[in-house]
């Protein structure tokens, strides 16, 4: 049986972050124990930066996408797996 996780989707068309400056450490790891609210990561679309908040509560299971990497409305960020 396979496992359902939480998808975690972008909400914008844009350059994704996975730290909130380069050099810095990522805002989620996978392990990571997050909190509904917490930011999970920074999406640039059109020149604003819009950090993005977690949906759920749980663990970090996969981080779906790379650092500077364009991403599609819709597209899976991470998976959790809810608490």
């Amino acid at each position: 049986m396979e496992e359902e996780f939480y998808e975690q989707k972008t909400p914008l068309v844009g350059t994704v972050y996975l730290a909130p400056q380069s050099g810095a450490a990522p805002f989620v790891s996978v392990g990571d124990h997050i909190a509904a609210g917490d930011a999970i990561c920074i999406v640039e679309s059109m020149k604003m930066f819009n950090q993005i908040a977690a949906e759920c509560s749980g663990t970090i299971e996969e981080v779906g996408v790379a650092n500077g990497q364009l991403v599609e409305y819709g597209q899976v960020l991470f998976r959790i797996r809810e608490d």
